[in-house]
């Protein structure tokens, strides 16, 4: 028995002699790069250290110093200059599983975390300490520097860093989400069950500020219970449907309140300087969207999309099951003033304005506007109609070089104008009285022209068309077949106007000088398809003081 005795004794203090010299050993150089290989080649990890360090004053913690770790073949997913791991009475059944870990002095970049991996460590407590992340190719690109925060419990899982149900609160100096750069960020919430709530959002962004709560759903569905944004000033190299392109690219976004406060925004085509906004409930999903009792109130100094410029554009509409109420609009337009009221009705996705009015405008046709006329509209907007409008002292230009036009002091109303049907423009119905001081038609001069129509299902009637040339008045009536062959019938008289009035509009010159009498019955197709000189059809009856003349056109040619 004594021998027994002896033996065990001299066993333990061998093993407690092994134990000694294993801690000291691996507390050197030589020991932590021989338990790096050893990890790196017992598992699918690597693991590089240049110092494992233990101190009795804390005899629960373990340093790692020049610590890096990632999948075998890839680069490192953690890197940091100290990492702390403290020690629980849980690793005698999980050796994975920390009290705490602290990374100090580091950088975690999520790119080089294979798909589909789980980190193999897990903690009650994950605490960060002057740490770089980097995600570039998570749902919403970040990047952040000098993080500092901690995560509580910590169990990443493939789909998640933060794992499936944990605390955090975190901030960083500064931080780039989805290309929008901002600083002193602070970050506090939770994930519980893949839903993750942030219930404190705070950033100096683009030299201001925002607040605001949100959470999202496992679903990638976005609740913005409120966001505000005050004096932002940013620039951005996307285009306007680019950097809005994130409310499209996830499920859903829900809005309870959002507000911006002299905020200026500008892009390569696009800005809005001066912009306050107020946004609530309202539901955006893709390219739709949905309310019961949403609003919008806006006003901004300017508005630049593409060649559309604003000016001091003042927008408050209504959001309802049913559509969108505009209950006002105004803005000032190409030196003039545009307003509307009406509304949008989501089930015929009809546009309609109770009141149009238009004022002082200096307005440029678009080289493109006939394309633009003929061009079918959006799948959101089937028609577009005019209850009542009226314009006052407006300059219409077109500079098209092939039939150039220009009206002056334009004025005008309209009642009932449906202007869009099926997603086409036209006149579909209504009536129309235009008059304006001035005009000019690919060089030849008018004064207070004027025209009155109406228009139905088969027709647009142009029931009084007159203006004064030379010494002379021109008078005349039309019709415009709604069909897509747009048949015209014009009958036009004109009393003492020069003789070869009509020669810049497209008719053959005559051998006639001095005013006239002229007798015109024209008939054409105004197809988009059909040049409309191939397809006139006319005569032509010119009498002067000494001579006259009458004409057949056949096919834009002269036949007689």
């Amino acid at each position: 028995m004594k021998f027994l005795g002896k033996f065990f004794l001299t066993l333990l203090l061998l093993i407690l002699l092994a134990l000694v010299i294993l801690y000291v050993l691996l507390q050197t150089q030589w020991g932590a790069g021989w338990f790096s290989r050893w990890v790196s080649d017992k598992t699918a990890w690597h693991l590089s250290l240049s110092k494992i360090e233990h101190n009795f004053s804390s005899p629960s913690h373990i340093i790692l110093d020049d610590f890096s770790f990632g999948h075998d073949g890839q680069p490192a997913v953690l890197v940091a200059k100290r990492v702390d791991l403290g020690l629980a009475l849980v690793q005698f059944s999980d050796p994975l599983h920390f009290a705490s870990i602290e990374v100090r002095d580091g950088e975690i970049n999520l790119a080089n975390q294979t798909p589909q991996t789980t980190l193999p460590v897990q903690a009650n407590r994950l605490q960060l300490n002057n740490v770089r992340i980097e995600s570039p190719h998570s749902a919403l690109p970040l990047s952040a520097q000098r993080v500092n925060g901690g995560i509580v419990p910590w169990k990443p899982i493939a789909s998640d860093m933060l794992g499936s149900d944990a605390q955090f609160q975190m901030s960083a100096a500064a931080l780039t989400l989805n290309g929008v750069a901002g600083s002193n960020v602070l970050l506090q919430g939770s994930v519980a069950k893949h839903r993750l709530m942030l219930t404190n959002i705070g950033a100096d962004l683009a030299r201001g500020s925002l607040t605001g709560r949100a959470e999202r759903d496992a679903q990638g569905n976005w609740l913005i219970g409120q966001l505000r944004l005050n004096d932002i000033r940013l620039q951005t190299q996307q285009t306007l449907s680019h950097f809005l392109s994130p409310l499209r690219d996830v499920p859903s976004v829900r809005i309870n309140r959002l507000d911006m406060t002299d905020a200026r925004l500008q892009g390569p085509d696009w800005a809005v300087t001066d912009l306050d906004l107020t946004l609530k409930n309202i539901t955006l999903r893709g390219d739709d969207w949905q309310s019961d009792d949403g609003s919008l109130a806006m006003n901004a100094g300017n508005f630049i999309d593409g060649s559309l410029e604003l000016n001091d554009p003042i927008v408050n509409a209504a959001f309802s099951a049913q559509g969108i109420e505009l209950t006002q609009f105004s803005s000032r337009w190409v030196n003039g003033v545009i307003r509307a009221s009406g509304r949008w009705t989501r089930s015929d996705r009809r546009l309609t304005l109770d009141e149009l009015a238009l004022a002082g405008l200096e307005y440029t046709l678009p080289q493109n506007w006939r394309d633009r006329w003929q061009a079918a509209l959006p799948e959101w907007l089937d028609s577009v109609l005019v209850k009542r409008a009226t314009a006052n002292r407006n300059l219409i230009i077109d500079i098209n070089p092939a039939f150039p036009f220009q009206m002056t002091s334009l004025d005008g109303s309209a009642d009932n104008l449906l202007l869009a049907r099926q997603h086409q423009w036209g006149i579909w119905s209504g009536k129309v009285s235009v008059n304006a001081a001035e005009a000019t038609f690919n060089r030849t001069d008018l004064r207070h022209p004027s025209l009155t129509l109406s228009a139905s299902d088969d027709q647009i009637q142009v029931s009084e068309m007159s203006a004064f040339n030379g010494n002379g008045l021109l008078e005349g009536t039309a019709t415009v077949g709604q069909t897509p062959q747009r048949p015209l019938t014009l009958n036009l008289k004109g009393q003492a106007v020069p003789a070869n009035v009509l020669e810049n509009w497209g008719w053959p010159a005559l051998l006639l000088n001095g005013n006239s009498n002229l007798q015109l019955q024209l008939k054409a197709s105004l197809s988009a398809t059909t040049p409309l000189r191939n397809s006139a059809e006319g005569n032509l009856t010119v009498t002067t003081e000494t001579q006259s003349v009458q004409q057949t056109l056949r096919a834009g040619q002269v036949v007689q």
